[in-house]
């Protein structure tokens, strides 16, 4: 056994880190031998990389605790300090008592006081453009540093957006930084090392800005909204370290000179343009003649925004992939579409040549007319990116603060041409040469955390579009599509969570949405339906602002950030307003019932897809209110709070009584209408009684048997349908389902051209956005019902455990998947030969342990590497029950045959 990798907030050597008390934790993985856990650790942290373990520089030594805990540890030496690197590492003890030392890793805090700060805000007094729209802002300065050189940082926030610049070059690969908030309470700030960059003598700092979410104006394009909470602004510190002990804190005040730049327009919807013409060339570099040739003027100090500054802990974001087109078409001599063959979320990336004003347009868009144009029906129009050429040679350029979903480009203005000769020939034409246009796709960098693959290709393909929705949808925050609205919808985090949870390490990102949330909350403890919430849904529109299957996300994701990563601490950070949230719903109620909302929405009915059709409002609402309380009774008892849980579980009897008494009929054991949203949900939620489980369930059957093995279930309903067929197993007709190819189904996307999965059942027929990621949970079916690895948190056990029962249908031939490769990977194979035989191999990663349950006709049918499973190292065999082994496994990996019946 050993340490492979250290974690500090869930990252890895994380720079400007601004909690006082940090969660520590590790990876472990081992070799061959089974049954291996951890018995204890002990964690010394130090302040100099030069003496880790030394008694004069420790700061923090845990001692040696007896715990199977290998995350979720907080920090508890001295105080840190602003600035400070501090130096850690572990030491694992096994279960038989052999120890094991991590490599030597590190985090950096950030400046952890207001009055760490000496920089002020500043801003451009550059006015408008001639059509009357703001210049995106270049601010600039220079200094010069004295030799010896240790350290350089450079703390900075721009709002709502920047690229830093230091010495010509552009500081790091993140885009879109930082991530976007509720600016009235949260200003998020990054820290960059800036060491390496720095010359000789003299330097330059460059800051370019972008309007993003902090101020979103039309200017005669697509907006869903017009707000502003400023001008664009930025806050730079830049603090240099040298050898003798002494420090350089260059800070942003009015002595640093702002331009208007070349970035003519700049909208988080509306799209970019960008004046080649306008660029000043060295503006970025140490030379005074980069400030007398433009046409500089002195920044002005500016009022400090109302939300405090922070450190960005969400993962940056960075260009990730890289598309080719896969299709040119022509469709006038200056006029091309551009085909990139998948829809994703980014921007483009051109090279051309022309003579200096030739402007170029790119429309983005998910979707072609009949005509071949480009079309934004559904994406908000007009949306485009504008490049005015310099007339200098091969042009190179990409947006910078604008981003869009889209799958295809057109291009107006300039002609496309892979020729040099005729890219010569541009610089006497009229019309520029289009040499390269390319698709970035953005999204975090973020480690991938499992991996899914099974024998039907319609699965395959569904788990990609629905990945593709995801990242396309990761930023700052989970967005609902990257182009119409760009909000942070609720119901999305909790309803996707697991399937989030199984396929990416996003337990920073998530942990930014409880504190979104938080920012978002009202004072009567309303959670709206968006964090950020940037539109402030009005009557009689305000069942958009509090429906509960959206708020229910505050507490709901707490909960999975507990179950999937162990991480208790963000429960006792936000406990307070999640029990604010559940206040309000008991007074917001009507006699427990919670009437109003927007309930399933998107569900299948004749109206298409939008407002609930199939199910009363209030079935949805309130089932989601009862079961956020049974959930905030559990945190409640987690946390020791004993009289908050005992008034909880009353409550929830309450609500499940009132839910009976208005929701079912004990003659016909039907809720409501019958629809498929009433049952599941009744049933997965715990809103049924024992005695009513099989009718209602069958009652569920029936009607998606008579629907053809199709779902009529919503956004919300449909996660709940999954449950409740697998759960009561059932996983036969959910494979029959998945299966399905017309609407509405997974399949009859993918048949009609979806690339990702789509906000509508019948997306790429009907409209609406193509690059929604609301409906993919089937996603979470994949990895815990067909490869069959369910896991959690065992606070008892202070370790995770795994639940290993996967669906062997003969629709199916084999099913790989893995999950939690950052915390130490948990795989599993199985594959049925031609004679019917299933070959299961299982590796568990040290320190977890796991419960198989294994499909087998008898006891004996079951072998584990040749033999049998009594004689097994690592293997307990616990009861045989319902045609399943049910065994008990270590760490390790195993071989399992299951043969025929006899």
């Amino acid at each position: 056994m050993h340490v492979s990798r250290l974690y500090v907030n869930a990252l890895r050597h994380p720079l400007g880190l601004d909690h006082p008390k940090p969660s520590l934790g590790w990876s472990l993985a081992g070799s061959n031998e089974r049954a291996q856990s951890q018995s204890a650790y002990r964690i010394i942290v130090t302040l100099s990389p030069d003496s880790v373990g030394q008694e004069t520089s420790v700061v923090w030594d845990s001692g040696i605790v007896s715990s199977r805990r290998q995350f979720g540890i907080v920090y508890a030496g001295v105080p840190l300090r602003s600035r400070q690197r501090y130096q850690w590492k572990v030491q694992v003890w096994d279960n038989q008592g052999r120890m094991t030392e991590s490599e030597p890793d590190w985090w950096e805090m950030g400046l952890l006081q207001p009055e760490d700060w000496s920089a002020k805000w500043i801003e451009s007094a550059a006015g408008e453009t001639e059509d009357n729209r703001l210049a995106m802002p270049m601010i600039r300065h220079e200094f010069a540093t004295s030799p010896n050189v240790t350290r350089a940082r450079a703390y900075i926030s721009g709002l709502g957006q920047y690229e830093l610049r230091l010495n010509g070059s552009k500081v790091g690969d993140d885009v879109l930084e930082p991530g976007w908030t509720h600016y009235d309470r949260t200003c998020l700030y990054k820290v960059y090392d800036i060491t390496a960059l720095l010359s000789e003598k003299r330097q330059a700092i460059g800051v370019l800005l972008g309007n993003g979410f902090y101020h979103v104006e039309s200017g005669g394009r697509y907006a869903k909204y017009e707000r502003s909470f400023g001008r664009p602004k930025c806050i730079v510190q830049v603090e240099i370290d040298y050898a003798d002990g002494s420090r350089d804190i260059i800070g942003s005040d009015a002595g640093w000179q702002a331009s208007a730049g070349p970035i003519t327009f700049s909208a988080v919807y509306g799209g970019e343009d960008y004046d080649a013409r306008l660029a000043q060339t060295g503006w970025d570099e140490p030379k005074d003649s980069a400030v007398s040739a433009g046409h500089w003027t002195g920044a002005v100090e500016s009022t400090a925004p109302l939300g405090a500054l922070k450190w960005d802990n969400s993962i940056p974001l960075k260009a990730m992939r890289k598309y080719e087109p896969v299709q040119v078409t022509r469709l006038a001599p200056d006029r091309y579409v551009f085909d990139f063959g998948v829809n994703f979320s980014g921007w483009v990336g051109l090279a051309l040549r022309g003579k200096s004003g030739a402007r170029v347009k790119l429309t983005p868009a998910e979707l072609l007319n009949e005509d071949g144009t480009v079309n934004q029906k559904w994406t908000g129009t007009p949306c485009e990116w504008h490049y005015t050429t310099s007339g200098e040679g091969t042009e190179q350029w990409q947006p910078r603060f604008s981003y869009s979903g889209f799958r295809y480009v057109q291009v107006d203005g300039a002609y496309w041409t892979d020729q040099s000769d005729a890219a010569d020939a541009a610089m006497d034409s009229a019309i520029p040469a289009l040499l390269k246009l390319e698709g970035l796709m953005i999204y975090p960098e973020i480690e991938a955390a499992g991996s899914f693959e099974c024998s039907e290709d319609l699965l395959n393909r569904t788990h990609q579009i629905i990945n593709q929705a995801i990242l396309s949808n990761t930023k700052s925050v989970f967005t609902d599509c990257p182009h119409r609205e760009k909000f942070g919808w609720l119901e999305q985090v909790h309803l996707m969570g697991p399937a989030l949870a199984y396929n990416y390490s996003l337990e920073p990102l998530l942990c930014k949405v409880m504190d979104d949330i938080r920012d978002a909350q009202l004072e009567s403890g309303m959670v709206p339906t968006t964090a950020p919430e940037f539109v402030v849904f009005q009557p009689p529109w305000d069942m958009f602002r509090h429906s509960v299957p959206w708020g229910a996300a505050y507490i709901l994701n707490g909960w999975l950030l507990y179950t999937r990563y162990g991480n208790s601490q963000v429960l006792s950070d936000h406990y307070e307003g999640m029990k604010k949230y559940v206040e309000y719903l008991v007074g917001h109620a009507d006699g427990f019932i919670i009437k109003d909302g927007l309930g399933d929405w998107y569900d299948v009915g004749e109206e298409g897809p939008g407002f609930c059709q199939n199910t009363p409002i209030a079935l949805p609402e309130t089932a989601m209110f009862y079961h956020i309380v049974d959930v905030l009774r559990q945190i409640a008892e987690l946390l020791e709070q004993r009289e908050d849980a005992t008034r909880l579980a009353s409550l929830g009897s309450q609500i499940k009584t009132a839910y009976r008494e208005a929701f079912y009929d004990p003659e016909t054991k039907r809720y409501t209408t019958g629809s498929q949203a009433a049952h599941a949900m009744s049933l997965a939620l715990g809103l049924t009684d024992d005695d009513d489980r099989d009718a209602v369930l069958r009652h569920l059957v029936d009607d998606i048997v008579a629907r053809g093995y199709h779902t009529n279930a919503g956004d919300v309903a449909y996660r709940y349908v999954l449950l409740a067929l697998s759960r009561n197993d059932r996983n036969d007709l959910i494979a029959r389902m998945a299966s399905k190819t017309d609407h509405p189904s997974y399949g009859y996307q993918i048949v009609n051209g979806a690339t990702s999965l789509t906000e509508a059942w019948d997306g790429p027929t009907v409209g609406k956005s193509q690059n929604h990621f609301m409906l993919g949970h089937i996603e979470e079916w994949f990895y815990r019902d067909l490869a069959g690895i369910d896991y959690a948190f065992d606070s008892s056990a202070e370790a995770f455990h795994y639940v290993v029962k996967p669906y062997l249908g003969e629709s199916y031939g084999y099913a790989n998947a893995a999950v939690r490769k950052d915390l130490g990977e948990l795989k599993l194979s199985w594959e049925r030969d031609a004679r019917g035989e299933v070959r299961l191999d299982i590796t568990v990663p040290v320190n977890g342990t796991a419960t198989l349950c294994v499909p087998a006709p008898s006891p004996e049918a079951l072998t584990e590497s040749g033999q049998s499973v009594a004689a097994a190292q690592g293997v307990a065999f616990e009861r045989y029950e319902d045609g399943c082994a049910v065994l008990a496994l270590g760490s390790g990996t195993y071989q399992f045959a299951i043969g025929l019946a006899d």
